[in-house]
């Protein structure tokens, strides 16, 4: 199975409602989709969205390292000698790491199709169901608690709060939504860098005293601020997690060795796909320290690779892929199937996508 062509596209999905966070406010997906042709007539999907608040890849880079760095680099390279295209996927240009993943998982798609089993299975996996948490935009504290019994009445036991534009007004933000939603559901908070360490110490205090009862906090201060997180990390009995600031597997490591934070977030579009995902679990493994896997906003073929991920590794207890329930549409055939909170993989081979309708070919 040898590859002969890598075919790029764009493929757009409005949200059902604005996502909004401390960094951005997102109205559409909007992502670059990638598909490696082989001459079994076998095809490869992967898929990276522009996210250059956060990744620094936009549309026009992620289109450009692969027609010019990662497409001569791949092609005629044997799908069967999987490490050695993966390596010199990873060398062939720097960064980049939304193209690279695009260009990741669908080697990995096809090398599971190569060996005609789904990719949770050839990475150790057995279970094929999990549950995610949904995401709660940030706004006022009216409609975010609106916004959460929404989500509970869907059946989710897990909401991810954004917060992080006003310390203050955050607080008062999860006392709403705690009040509303009652203890029976866990709720989990996303500053995404929005505090200084010392404003961050003292607003999760304020929401340990109110009661708030919160099961973690997602990248408190600015992902570069290592020793912040570690300050927050050493001074509230909240559970820190680190996103922003894993951006590669050393950045994981470094982390887990400094007990910056209590767990990791792993995000392919920022360790640039499967192949450094793999790295980090192992790493976790080795330091003890769980993982969350989540996403951006993406369609449902990176997403699904992500399931795959979560659905092989035990390493990863928390699970945050809600981008494609986001959508008010899904163009994806195939791939793994969202009822609200339950994701369920197929049983078909590699990624077990079939395709995607309102794809816009480049030329």
């Amino acid at each position: 199975m040898k590859i002969t062509d890598i075919q790029l596209g764009t493929l757009s999905a409005p949200l059902k409602k604005p996502f909004k966070t401390a960094l951005r406010t997102v109205n559409a997906v909007n992502d670059v989709v990638v598909k490696i042709i082989t001459d079994t007539g076998h095809v490869g999907y992967g898929e990276a969205p522009p996210t250059g608040v956060i990744t620094g890849d936009t549309t026009g880079s992620i289109i450009g390292a692969i027609e010019a760095h990662i497409r001569p680099t791949l092609m005629g390279l044997e799908i069967e000698a999987l490490e050695e295209a993966l390596v010199k996927l990873n060398g062939c240009v720097v960064g980049n790491g939304s193209a690279k993943a695009a260009c990741d998982m669908a080697l990995y798609d096809l090398f599971g199709q190569l060996h005609d089993a789904p990719l949770y299975a050839l990475l150790g996996g057995a279970k094929k169901e999990i549950i995610t948490d949904i995401t709660i935009s940030v706004n006022d504290p009216d409609t975010m608690a609106r916004d959460s019994l929404e989500a509970i009445a869907l059946g989710y036991k897990t909401l991810k709060i954004k917060v992080g534009t006003d310390a203050r007004e955050d607080i008062q933000r999860m006392k709403a939504i705690r009040d509303a939603a009652g203890y029976e559901v866990d709720l989990r908070i996303d500053a995404n860098q929005g505090w200084k360490p010392k404003e961050a110490v003292r607003a999760l205090l304020a929401m340990e005293d109110a009661g708030v009862d919160i099961e973690f906090v997602e990248q408190p201060v600015a992902r570069l601020d290592f020793e912040g997180m570690k300050h927050v990390t050493d001074h509230v009995s909240i559970p820190v997690l680190a996103d922003e600031s894993v951006m590669s597997p050393m950045d994981a490591i470094t982390i887990m060795q400094m007990r910056a934070a209590d767990l990791v977030n792993i995000k392919l579009m920022k360790t640039g796909g499967i192949y450094n995902a793999l790295k980090i679990c192992a790493a976790a493994e080795v330091y003890d320290v769980p993982c969350m896997i989540g996403c951006m906003l993406e369609a449902n073929v990176s997403v699904t690779a992500a399931v795959h991920l979560a659905a092989a590794k035990g390493i990863i207890t928390k699970i945050d892929l809600d981008g494609p329930v986001l959508c008010s549409e899904n163009p994806v055939q195939g791939g793994a199937q969202f009822n609200n909170s339950v994701i369920t993989l197929p049983d078909d081979p590699g990624l077990g996508i079939r395709g995607a309708s309102g794809i816009t070919p480049l030329p």
